[in-house]
């Protein structure tokens, strides 16, 4: 083939996997709700991440579809692939590459890591977890919470919850806001991603409930009324678990992911998020020298009292 052509070829797939990625998004949603629950939307951070100022990155959104027609070949094995984890995960069954190429992939294997990567991105999207490789040489994966500290402990049967990407999401917005969110613009990412609607009601329950209450209860959103607001306001803060279960960092890589970027093209917030990062590491090292400290002190007096037995 002309070496023209290909770049023409090439410059078109681009283009209908632009146009195709919300739509793409929409069906691995379906797909999870039927074969999980419900999951949530990406679009809001799009809008939100203008407000640090205009070099944001931008993304289109076309019209959800469920015209699978409307997808490229790669976009509609994504999705399927979602489709495939979520059912080996809820089997409790391995997850291995030999398997998603003979159930999925099929004649697509040549473009594996392609559409492994972008079903990778709707599950962080979808979920906030990662499918990560754990076993390079067996080629065996396993699905990781982006809630979780270590980030390399496999999920639990709770943590698979269309739930965990909602929240990521609005730790996403809480943290753009400058770490204190006012309800009124909760309210209105919720309202973009549609979790107003009926169907979103049916997959979360009660919204605003999950929101202030559940998940306030569980230590991951601090809801509070704004001091001397009258008539009354409130506003979101990051709860205890989630800083201790999540970073600004890995909040800022989940944005960046939605726009199909790097951390470092968000400048202020990078280097809030690197800010965060050494204060974290400061903080674990500390840690480490009180436990040492304590350690040493405990082998003193037991060489003491040894040596007047």
């Amino acid at each position: 083939m002309p070496r023209g052509q290909k770049s023409k070829l090439r410059a078109r797939e681009k283009r209908r996997q632009a146009r195709s990625e919300a739509e793409a998004l929409q069906g691995a949603q379906a797909i999870a709700a039927e074969e999980e629950g419900p999951s949530t939307s990406s679009s809001p951070l799009c809008g939100g991440a203008k407000s640090q100022d205009e070099e944001r990155p931008s993304t289109s959104q076309a019209p959800p579809t469920t015209d699978r027609s409307a997808r490229s070949p790669l976009d509609q094995k994504a999705v399927l692939l979602v489709q495939f984890l979520l059912r080996k995960y809820n089997m409790k069954e391995s997850i291995t590459k030999a398997d998603m190429l003979k159930y999925v992939i099929k004649k697509y294997k040549n473009h594996f890591n392609e559409i492994l990567k972008r079903a990778s991105e709707l599950m962080v999207l979808a979920f906030g977890i990662d499918v990560k490789e754990v076993d390079p040489i067996r080629q065996y994966y396993a699905l990781v919470s982006k809630l979780n500290p270590n980030g390399d402990v496999r999920l639990t049967d709770e943590e698979i919850s269309p739930k965990t990407g909602l929240l990521m999401t609005i730790l996403c917005v809480i943290f753009m806001k400058g770490n204190c969110a006012a309800e009124e613009d909760i309210w209105e990412v919720m309202n973009i991603m549609e979790i107003y609607s009926e169907r979103m009601r049916v997959m979360y329950g009660d919204p605003k409930k999950l929101l202030t209450q559940d998940l306030v209860r569980e230590g991951y959103l601090e809801y509070r009324q704004v001091a001397n607001s009258d008539p009354p306001c409130y506003e979101f803060l990051w709860g205890p678990r989630a800083h201790a279960e999540t970073s600004k960092m890995k909040i800022l890589e989940f944005l960046a992911k939605i726009h199909d970027t790097v951390p470092n093209a968000f400048p202020s917030w990078y280097e809030e998020a690197m800010r965060d990062e050494e204060e974290r590491a400061r903080v674990r090292i500390a840690a480490l020298f009180r436990t040492s400290a304590v350690a040493s002190g405990h082998s003193r007096v037991n060489s003491s009292n040894s040596a007047h037995r």
